[in-house]
């Protein structure tokens, strides 16, 4: 192909994206200390409005917590900008290893690992066990996140897909497994998109039943669940039960990065043969002591939970009383249908530029077509009169729109 090829290829498939309203549009937004969840958007055109996020992962809004910040800002200062190189070359700082202990001990596990992201860890963790566990079978759920699909493929185990949540067809899959070989069955605790929850238990019963390895993904979950902040592995009682965990710092901690725990031999087998963990640089010590603040900060501090417990509750009580097409959820999340993606995008845009109301549209293929939607995620500095104030913009929206009321 000629260099000119290369490029109509690559503006055709950007055009696609368009013409199906699936194109993605970064809001440019500038958070403010102490506002959350209000920031300042820098339009295209040059102008700056404030706006009410609607849509973040910062649920708890530990990012802007004070001790949070101020373990960020004193351990910048001491210790400069970045790790300095990877875990194993130079690059391992004692407050990686403090927070290490502070995960396994947070998810009741014999040993950590930090990461770089939650994506890192998925793939890393997934990737290494998968793959070195001779002759092994991944059993996955059909919604894991991308990170959980990426980790199976790079593996490049044997793979088998069960629908979501569903026991029967998880067990009709490993009894066809012969019994002697290596089994790792692969799920999430809070599903991000849908907003439930899979049967940690039940699927913790055939993991004994069959010996099979479980992985559970509570980067939805961890912070927000549970006495300490465990998940739901930890609200359930169950996190004995489950083999390895996965988490992340960027969500109800406020932070970035990403872990997995489970028994010392199992995270030093992981430490020790997957790549993207040995040859990545390690988080930056600022980051990592601004994590370990806010993961010791809500082990001992349940206000943050119940009062986001509170809010997400009220907002699908408004939204049901406003006869919105709310998904089912059990958890803090709340997903309304809208069904098609260049009206999500419509209705994203529109309650952007007249409400100041920022939520992205959720759209194919991070959600099957014909199922794309809003989804919502009210923290506990979301109040009632913004709650009030969406569910009114909502049904603006839904009726200039045209929008279906009911669910399909």
């Amino acid at each position: 192909m000629r260099r000119e090829e290369y490029q109509a290829f690559f503006k055709e498939g950007v055009q696609t994206l368009k013409t199906e309203g699936r194109y993605r549009v970064f809001a440019a937004l500038e958070r403010q200390t102490g506002k959350h969840p209000r920031a300042l958007w820098h339009r295209p055109d040059g102008n700056v409005r404030e706006v009410i996020s609607w849509c973040s992962n910062d649920y708890l809004g530990m990012s802007q917590h004070r001790a949070v910040l101020d373990a960020a800002k004193s351990t910048l200062d001491a210790e400069g900008a970045g790790a300095g190189g990877t875990r194993n070359i130079a690059g391992c700082n004692h407050f990686h290893v403090e927070l290490e202990a502070e995960l396994a001990d947070l998810h009741g596990k014999e040993a950590a690992l930090l990461m770089t992201s939650g994506y890192v860890a998925n793939e890393a963790a997934l990737g290494a066990v998968g793959g070195m566990l001779p002759n092994a079978i991944m059993l996955s759920d059909e919604l894991n996140h991308a990170s959980m699909i990426a980790g199976v493929r790079a593996s490049r185990a044997e793979k088998q897909i069960f629908r979501h949540n569903d026991i029967a067809h998880l067990e009709e899959l490993l009894q066809a497994i012969d019994p002697a070989r290596p089994k790792i069955i692969a799920f999430e605790s809070v599903y991000s998109m849908d907003g439930d929850i899979a049967p940690i238990a039940e699927i913790c019963d055939l993991a004994d039943k069959y010996g099979a390895l479980t992985y559970l993904d509570e980067v939805h979950a961890v912070g927000m669940y549970g006495p300490r902040g465990g998940g739901v592995a930890e609200r359930d009682e169950v996190m004995d039960r489950v083999d390895l965990i996965e988490g992340t710092l960027a969500k109800a901690f406020g932070v970035v990065g990403g872990y997995v725990a489970g028994t010392d031999a199992a995270i030093d087998f992981i430490r020790s043969n997957a790549s993207s963990f040995i040859f990545t640089t390690a988080p930056a010590p600022a980051l990592a002591a601004a994590a370990l603040t806010a993961v010791r900060h809500l082990k001992q501090s349940g206000q943050e939970r119940a009062a986001q417990q509170r809010q997400a509750a009220l907002l699908k009580e408004k939204v049901a009383a406003a006869n919105l097409p709310q998904l089912p959820s059990v958890s803090h999340i709340v997903p309304i249908h809208v069904g098609d993606a260049a009206t999500c995008k419509q209705a994203s845009d529109m309650l952007l530029e007249d409400f100041g109301i920022y939520v992205q549209p959720i759209n194919y293929p991070t959600v099957p077509r014909g199922t794309e939607r809003l989804r919502f995620t009210p923290g506990p500095m979301h109040d009632d009169r913004m709650i009030e104030e969406l569910v009114t913009a909502l049904q603006h929206v839904w009726t200039t729109l045209n929008l279906p009321r009911e669910l399909n």
